[in-house]
């Protein structure tokens, strides 16, 4: 998962990219880049670390042109080093910049052909590659001299029916203009929007909506399953019919990656999360259990929280104090990173948990460890009872769109029972969202449009993808030690599952 943006408009865009990409800030932590055209080159910079860090003034003054694109960089594919950072160039035709946001799942096939028909070899295994010099493959057989719109459509059509899997990219074709497309599904998030200036409108595309609300942007519209926007050097935009499939848009984008103040397919992500904490009530009643007042872990689980307190008449507290200065432990790289993330980012507050029965709500439960972590933490506080629960169903399925939780061995929902990682995590009680009632919330009847929930249900829209399973399994199993699953009938608390 990373955030993308793209902008096009009449006067130097460094300023609002900049601004866009630290709204986008929670999509990724790994690398930020930037690349800028200034109607004759290309001027980049990128490497690791936040946007902040990043971007100094004297990168700014370098970053010249009114048409730019950048990412922030959450690694899912490939190593995690200032080579893989985005953007990436090249520079035939014309010359290209593009990002990304999502995982190509039949890379294999894709670098194979781009080598036996195209004689091109990738430098390095970031899939934007693949994407970018299909694409340019794909293009440079037109008419160059005369490039029509049509052309650049029909280079994005062979694109998609080549390339497999999740993505949403942004191409700046060098003295054309900006180009988004996504994959046939629109698994991952594309939004389209407009600033009017003094010299003429300027367009932007984002992951979410919420990069526009700080820029002064209006929304214009999502880029849906298997469109093409182009928007050309006299800002005109102009549309790619899209593929006639469903769309089948990242629920977990709803629980938790998306910020809260993004609008996805129309619906507030904020409203979204307290409609699943309310669905939580029934189960948490059917349970017996009757905390004296509900929390969430900051900060993704707030809204899930404050709907369940609601719903069942008790208190809601925020008993968690987070820093804010520390990442989101989900994407951090390493187990040990990640345990160490919420130990110095969580500190709960002793005087409102001590002696209580404390249902604590998180957005879901990946791997468990965290969550053991969380549990622990309110114990030590005092806490005389602790529900632990998930505003997400039972995560059982890898998943290859885009989250890093690419192998089986370490979902925990996917090797041990409830009751099982109930004990794993030290809690009185766990309790998960049914994926009944995420997939009606979703549905495509509640004006939502259609949802994936492959890592929940082990269907994945894309159809059977055990060869890529598999490949990625190995390739994982290859850097680091194996371990193998524990009996967990030798104690009565779950022993801890493969570590990420």
């Amino acid at each position: 998962m990373c955030g993308i943006v793209g902008f096009h408009g009449p006067d130097d865009v460094v300023a609002d990219m900049v601004v866009g990409l630290t709204a986008l800030q929670h999509r990724g932590q790994d690398a930020a880049g930037i690349a800028t055209f200034d109607g004759l080159a290309f001027h980049l910079h990128k490497g690791q670390g936040l946007v902040n860090d990043m971007f100094k003034p004297k990168h700014l003054k370098k970053l010249k042109g009114n048409s730019g694109i950048g990412h922030v960089r959450y690694t899912t594919q490939g190593a995690n080093d200032s080579d893989l950072a985005q953007p990436f160039t090249t520079s035939y035709p014309f010359g290209l910049a593009m990002v990304h946001n999502g995982n190509v799942i039949n890379f294999r096939d894709v670098a194979k052909r781009l080598h036996d028909k195209y004689h091109v070899l990738p430098k390095t295994t970031n899939d934007l590659e693949l994407i970018m010099y299909t694409f340019a493959s794909e293009l440079r057989v037109k008419d160059l001299d005369h490039l029509s719109v049509v052309d650049i459509f029909d280079a994005v059509e062979t694109t998609q029916e080549l390339v497999e899997g999740a993505y949403a990219t942004i191409t700046l074709i060098a003295g054309h203009g900006l180009l988004a497309f996504t994959d046939p599904l629109a698994i991952r998030p594309l939004v389209l929007g407009r600033r009017d200036t003094p010299a003429g409108p300027m367009y932007a595309f984002a992951s979410e909506s919420t990069c526009f609300d700080f820029l002064g942007f209006e929304f214009v519209e999502n880029v849906g399953p298997g469109q093409a926007i182009f928007i050309d050097n006299n800002f005109q935009v102009h549309h790619k019919n899209p593929y006639e499939l469903p769309k089948n848009f990242c629920a977990f984008e709803q629980i938790y990656f998306a910020r809260e103040d993004s609008i996805i397919h129309g619906r507030l992500v904020a409203r979204e999360r307290v409609r699943l904490g309310k669905r939580l009530a029934r189960k948490v009643a059917d349970a017996g259990l009757k905390p004296d007042m509900v929390i969430d872990v900051p900060s993704s689980g707030y809204f899930a929280a404050s709907g369940l307190a609601e719903a069942i008449g008790v208190p809601y507290r925020r008993a968690l104090v987070k820093n804010n200065h520390m990442g989101r432990s989900f994407i951090v790289a390493t187990q040990a990173g990640r345990e160490d993330v919420v130990k110095k980012k969580l500190n709960p507050i002793r005087e409102f948990v001590e002696g209580k029965k404390i249902a604590v709500v998180d957005d879901s439960i990946v791997r468990g460890t965290t969550s053991r972590r969380i549990v622990r933490l309110l114990r030590d506080a005092g806490a005389s009872e602790v529900y632990f629960i998930s505003s997400a169903p039972p995560i059982v399925s890898p998943c290859i769109y885009g989250i890093d939780m690419a192998m089986s061995t370490e979902l925990i929902a996917a090797n041990y029972t409830e009751d099982e990682i109930c004990r794993y995590i030290e809690a009185d009680k766990v309790i998960y969202q049914d994926l009944e009632d995420l997939q009606e919330l979703f549905s495509e009847e509640k004006g939502h449009g259609g949802s994936c929930f492959a890592c929940f249900s082990g269907k994945y829209p894309t159809g059977d993808v055990t060869h890529y399973l598999r490949h990625v399994q190995e390739e994982r199993a290859s850097h680091r030690p194996e371990k193998g699953k524990k009996n967990l009938s030798v104690s009565a608390k779950a022993p801890e599952p493969t570590e990420h």
